[in-house]
């Protein structure tokens, strides 16, 4: 199993997994709640194989990462993350990486992009479509019932629940999220420890409070707050990957989202598959990224 290096960036110590270090190119695994950097083991050795060098790290409040000052507010807010995600390349001085991300990862990755101009090669996103940072952004009644756990979460006793049984409350989400018998006993509990960060109840609490308009976001992020809603035009070339059976976000969430994107844009269904393609599927995951973006001895194939 890999072992975590650390970067410093101006609020957090970054922790990240990395594979092939003399890799020509760099992809950026970025994962999302709740999971761990670990869940990209299979898809990060496929795509060190092709030539990337490959960097996973745990976003804020998740595995080894820390705020590097108690005084900064533990927020989860999306922005945040686009804005982390910036701060973790340019402290290892990384170009125009390939970004790909899963979930909040996703989110994560499609922000950056949105902050900054030219931040990648290619923008690829599994289980979410772009544009769903707006709180007032349309839902069914089905996908509103997905989200039951976004607004438990904004009661004292959802609190209660991340705070105090966090393994049985994201144990239910792997359960229900995915086809039945998709991952074992061990898989989840190398996840799960990343769940021990003595932030991650805060920021994950934070982050959905803050997702729909319940709590207020930190001022430092305001700027970038406004920059990303609405949801900007991204000129990257752009991938999406959806499980057929999401049952979180469910596949039609991620359809219609062309406009949102100036240049190529591709959106796959993986028959069979739920909320984690990256741990259910990872061959399909990495043959679909190598497919988009080119192998890692490519030096441009936008």
């Amino acid at each position: 199993m890999q072992t975590y290096t650390f970067v410093t960036t101006p609020r957090l110590d970054i922790a990240y997994l990395e594979w092939n270090p003399a890799g020509d190119r760099t992809v950026v695994l970025v994962h999302g709640w709740p999971d761990s950097p670990e869940g990209w083991e299979l898809v990060a050795t496929r795509l060190a194989h092709a030539g990337y060098r490959v960097l996973c790290p745990a976003l804020r409040g998740f595995g080894p990462t820390r705020f590097r000052d108690e005084a900064i507010l533990r927020s989860g807010e999306l922005a945040a993350l686009g804005r982390d995600l910036l701060d973790f390349i340019d402290a290892l001085g990384v170009r125009q990486p390939v970004l790909v991300g899963h979930d909040w990862g996703a989110r994560a990755v499609a922000n950056a992009c949105g902050l900054r101009e030219q931040a990648a090669t290619h923008l690829v996103m599994l289980s979410v479509g772009y544009g769903t940072n707006d709180p007032n952004q349309p839902l069914t009644l089905d996908q509103a019932r997905n989200y039951w756990y976004h607004w438990f979460m904004a009661t004292p006793r959802g609190q209660q629940v991340v705070e105090e049984d966090r393994r049985a409350f994201t144990r239910l989400m792997w359960d229900t999220w995915s086809p039945s018998g998709w991952y074992e006993e061990a898989t989840f509990e190398v996840a799960a420890r990343a769940f021990d960060n003595p932030d991650w109840a805060r920021v994950v609490v934070h982050s959905y409070r803050h997702r729909w308009g319940f709590v207020a976001g930190d001022p430092a992020y305001a700027a970038d707050e406004a920059r990303l809603n609405p949801a900007p035009i991204l000129n990257v070339p752009a991938l999406v990957l959806h499980g057929g059976v999401d049952r979180c976000n469910q596949p039609g969430t991620s359809l219609g989202k062309e406009r949102f994107f100036a240049g190529r844009y591709e959106r796959h269904e993986l028959d069979g598959i739920g909320h984690f393609p990256q741990r259910e599927a990872p061959q399909a995951v990495a043959d679909a990224l190598l497919r988009f973006c080119g192998n890692g001895h490519d030096r441009d194939t936008a």
